[in-house]
């Protein structure tokens, strides 16, 4: 196993061992700040969260990300969330970083500033991730969509990094994670050239999961973000945690580590519960443990 993929299950598995002995949890209350964020439940698992500046058109500002960030960490340690859904509304998920705080930034601010450690934050937050999509996710907006696990995408959607057209390029992962998703070619395409996606072209890139009717976008992602809530809480973690690691790993080191996982979890309460329960032929009851 390759250095890279043993710091990767040593993480994981400690943070599902430290998920495992915890107890008697109390659900956590969320209070973001409205004109930021909105923020509902956790409900049946899922804690949805909504972008909220509507008049800069979910502009991705350094204190939106900051209590996005916060709220994430509190999702993260509440046994009652078990996916998180982030949508931007119906008309617009985010259309970049906001270009009045970043015009007031000089090259020493751009060094110091918050931003990649907040993105990095969220790349590593645990629990399953949903982008639900409606209208456009440029730039910032983009890279934040591409931090999710699954995006669901109305049929407005676009999906573009402009960046190039301000004489920038994309700071956030665009360049790293759209190329991983889509594709040298479509990838060059679209940072060097500026231009947007639509949603269809999007689903036969792979950078979305599914395309529905912007009326059905939001409905589809809370029904799939309750579909996978239903499942077993360590189980997520590390399936999720090994899907990830595909992308940096070998695949020699890729399968040493999902091996590792699945032998862990052959420790877990929720696997003896999982195999009685389809055995009894009833609902399973996971435990968390």
């Amino acid at each position: 196993m390759s250095q890279r993929a043993a710091q990767i299950l040593s993480l994981d598995c400690a943070a599902a061992s430290n998920h495992a002995t915890k107890q008697d949890v109390q659900t956590m209350n969320y209070h973001p700040d409205p004109s930021l964020l909105l923020c509902s439940g956790p409900e049946q698992g899922v804690l949805e969260i909504t972008l909220n500046r509507p008049q800069v058109r979910n502009a991705l500002s350094t204190p939106l990300l900051n209590a996005l960030v916060t709220l994430l960490q509190q999702a993260e340690q509440d046994d009652a969330v078990r996916v998180v859904l982030l949508s931007g509304g119906e008309k617009v998920f985010a259309a970049g970083a906001d270009l009045n705080e970043m015009a007031s930034k000089d090259m020493p601010a751009v060094l110091l500033e918050q931003r990649p450690q907040r993105f990095a934050d969220i790349a590593r937050f645990p629990k399953p991730l949903i982008a639900a999509v409606c209208g456009y996710a440029l730039g910032g907006g983009c890279e934040l969509a591409m931090h999710a696990d699954i995006i669901i995408a109305g049929e407005s959607a676009g999906f573009g990094q402009p960046e190039i057209k301000l004489g920038i390029i994309p700071g956030a992962g665009g360049t790293q994670r759209l190329i991983r998703s889509v594709g040298k070619a479509l990838a060059m395409k679209m940072v060097l050239s500026g231009e947007i996606i639509r949603a269809t072209e999007a689903l036969r890139a792979g950078l979305v999961a599914e395309v529905t009717a912007d009326e059905q976008c939001l409905s589809r992602a809370r029904e799939l973000a309750g579909t996978i809530a239903t499942q077993a809480p360590l189980a997520l973690r590390l399936a999720k945690a090994a899907l990830l690691a595909a992308a940096e790993t070998p695949l020699a080191a890729g399968l040493a580590l999902e091996r590792a996982h699945f032998v862990t979890l052959a420790a877990s309460a929720d696997r003896q519960e999982g195999i009685a329960a389809f055995l009894e032929k009833r609902p399973p009851q996971w435990l968390g443990r």
